[in-house]
């Protein structure tokens, strides 16, 4: 069935003034109130452009004045942003097209962010705003239409026969809202939408579309963590589209365009000669991690029992390989020569509503072939594509699922679930149709889906009170942080790693703080001051991309060959200094190591005090389950029995002997508990944080943070008001 705009009931319109870009800004917003289907234009003052920068920065202040203490995830007032930031957008240097989203968090109740790649946010910044915020709640099905290049902003009803799953309805919308069928004028619209899934979930996502002019067809990337596709169904909005032509090399105003020229040739070079030496990003995407990851003990693995199986090399890198389309320019903006947003095309499905059909498959990336895959103890390449696909279209995140259905299945196999109480699913590990049949089920409505998306926060306590389960026992192996799951590396053997996923603002996310090697593998960090140190810099610099619009990729994944010979090579300083470089070249403005830390440093901070606002952000928050930390269960203990004795007797000071498995679990425990303890201590001395974890008055003023609205919160929570 096809649409054309001429179909659809035109409720409001607005008209402005599309403008250009300057120095990588527009110097404005644009607030949508979707209540009363109202556009309104707001400026960007120099205070927030140089505290916030841009992206996840414009996100969360944005977030902050619209929202109260007392806003949840399904308020009216709640907001999800959309925010750019000033590189954002230029076509010369790679991994430069990432948007930023925010919003409250159903799984979490605080900000939470998420990185997606994809047209729209490009487009929507080229089309004149630096941010967008979506505010209030439709009235009905909501479709918003910006188009950039005539300067209008349109509301539509929502024809209700329009599909609701993501790969038919983006794909509907971009031929519905192009000027014409030209594939340059399909590649010219963005669709943002979720999926029936998101309806059902708190784990629901955004996709961003892109035409692939070479496939002639639709792609997407997702917004993936927290659940803002839950967030953006609940306001009865069905998609979002924006309709720009005429990106440029230039297109961002660059103070100085030949340098942004040649800062971005000097990388593309380098990936050129360099990423088949490396990691293969060009033909493997993010895949290419799984056997290393396998090698290393460090592959979740039923339910990051394990980090490793015999069976790992069933879905390595080559197996993805050979099933990835190959020479194809897959970057999901253009000028990316890392190109690793690969798909697998006319793959036929097996399961579902549209069992029979070939679809493309966009991925997958490592975090879905570890979650839905090693982690399910799934060893099938099918089966985890075929998750991968109706995550993806139905707006569930592959890694909330994947980690929810591993805590189901480890459930499923200690008998606390059983075919009467999942609705007849066989949930044995191994099981990809049961995983495929629970996502089924969650986008149709039925109970056992609908419980299941609720999250291993929920399932771990409803399995308490409903089932009898072992309270502990939920506790220990239920992997979320603030609610939010943990995503897919096994932290058990890495303090740091521990650290890196829950000594954060948002919950277990691996966008902070990769340290495993750091601290496991090369003991580049064996004291809690070097540990606090780096969780200090990694979340920090990482934080630096969200601000810009910047991928973390092309940062790590290709390094210049001579990388190895600098004092601190897990930094990539060459690199380091290219995005100094490269932030200078657009906005004009200097910018040193040190400056750069900073500018992160204030919004890391903002958000943590966000958080505090909202009644989060204590210490007792920031702890993970015992499943991340060490062998919870006699059997995980005895499969690595020879390091966990060793270490007992040359870390802990036991000697082993005599003593039953049992003992053995409850000094390691303690111990390690005690270590975790150590470490947040010197972590959130670091930071400029009281021993509960909030920024001190003293540490924002010297950041450069100290806004009177944000003293006034942490001011509150120092005196124990909140």
């Amino acid at each position: 069935m096809s649409y054309g705009i001429k179909d659809f009931k035109l409720v409001s319109e607005s008209r402005y003034t599309p403008g250009k870009v300057v120095r990588g800004y527009n110097m404005r917003t644009l607030h949508l109130d979707v209540s009363s289907r109202k556009a309104t234009e707001k400026p960007v003052s120099e205070t927030m452009k140089q505290k916030f920068v841009g992206g996840k920065g414009f996100g969360l202040k944005l977030l902050w004045d619209g929202t109260k203490p007392s806003t949840r995830w399904d308020s009216p007032e709640n907001e999800i942003v959309i925010a750019m930031g000033p590189i954002c957008g230029n076509t010369n240097y790679p991994g430069s097209g990432k948007s930023l989203v925010v919003s409250l968090s159903p799984m979490t109740g605080i900000p939470i962010d998420s990185n997606v790649g994809g047209y729209f946010g490009p487009y929507l910044k080229f089309s004149g705003f630096d941010a967008l915020e979506l505010q209030g709640k439709a009235p009905s099905e909501t479709i918003v239409f910006i188009d950039g290049n005539e300067g209008v902003i349109r509301f539509y009803e929502a024809p209700t026969d329009l599909p609701r799953d993501t790969h038919l309805l983006a794909e509907v919308l971009t031929h519905a809202f192009a000027a014409s069928d030209d594939p340059s004028d399909l590649q010219a619209v963005s669709v943002v939408s979720a999926g029936r899934g998101a309806e059902h979930s708190p784990m629901g996502l955004l996709n961003f579309s892109l035409y692939d002019k070479r496939r002639a067809g639709i792609r997407v990337k997702q917004a993936g963590r927290g659940g803002i596709g839950t967030v953006f169904r609940d306001k009865k909005l069905l998609a979002l589209v924006c309709r720009y032509r005429g990106v440029e090399q230039d297109s961002n105003g660059a103070a100085d365009p030949a340098a942004v020229q040649r800062i971005g040739l000097k990388l593309h070079r380098e990936i050129v000669v360099n990423d088949d030496k490396q990691c293969k990003m060009r033909k493997q995407g993010t895949a290419h991690l799984m056997e290393v990851m396998n090698d290393y003990d460090l592959l979740p693995t039923k339910n990051h029992k394990y980090g490793q199986d015999p069976r790992g090399p069933e879905i390595a890198s080559w197996v993805w390989e050979k099933l990835l389309s190959q020479n194809l320019p897959d970057g999901c903006w253009f000028g990316c020569t890392m190109a690793c947003a690969h798909a697998v095309d006319k793959f036929e499905l097996e399961t579902g509503p549209y069992k029979g059909h070939k679809v493309c498959v966009d991925g997958p990336e490592y975090e879905t072939a570890a979650g839905v895959g090693s982690n399910l103890y799934i060893y099938d390449p099918h089966g985890i594509l075929e998750i991968n696909f109706y995550c993806d279209t139905y707006g569930i995140d592959t890694i909330s699922f994947g980690t929810t259905v591993g805590f189901l299945m480890e459930c499923w196999e200690h008998g606390i679930l059983t075919k009467e109480r999942t609705d007849g699913i066989d949930l044995s590990w191994g099981n990809w149709k049961g995983a495929c049949q629970i996502l089924h089920d969650l986008a149709e409505g039925k109970r056992f889906g609908v419980l299941a998306g609720r999250g291993v926060k929920f399932l771990s306590e409803h399995f308490v009170k409903e089932y009898g389960a072992d309270p502990q026992f939920m506790r220990d192996i239920a992997l979320h942080g603030k609610g939010l799951e943990q995503s897919e590396y096994i932290s058990k053997e890495s303090l740091a790693q521990q650290g890196g996923y829950y000594l954060t603002n948002k919950g277990p996310q691996h966008d902070e703080a990769w340290l495993i090697f750091m601290d496991m593998v090369n003991n580049r960090i064996p004291t809690f001051e070097n540990k606090a140190e780096a969780l200090h810099y990694f979340p920090m610099f990482r934080t630096w991309f969200g601000l810009q619009g910047l991928c973390k990729l092309p940062w790590n994944d290709v390094e210049p060959a001579d990388n190895a010979k600098w004092k601190e090579p897990n930094k990539v300083p060459e690199h380091v200094a290219n995005y100094r470089e490269l932030y200078t070249a657009i906005t004009g403005e200097p910018l040193d190591w040190d400056g750069l830390i900073v500018q992160s440093e204030r919004v890391y901070n903002f958000q943590r005090a966000f958080n505090i606002r909202q009644g989060r952000g204590h210490r007792a928050e920031d702890y993970p389950p015992y499943r991340a930390m060490g062998p919870v269960l006699e059997d995980e203990y005895e499969a690595r029995a020879e390091r966990y004795d060793k270490q007992m007797k040359e870390k802990i000071g036991v000697d082993p002997a005599g003593l039953s498995v049992k003992e053995k679990i409850r000094i390691t425990r303690e111990y390690r508990m005690k270590q975790y303890d150590s470490l947040v201590d010197a972590v959130y001395k670091r930071r400029g944080w009281t021993p509960d974890g909030c920024p001190t008055p003293e540490h924002l003023k010297a950041i450069g943070m100290d806004l009177p609205e944000v003293l006034e919160v942490v001011e509150a929570r120092i005196a124990g008001k909140i």
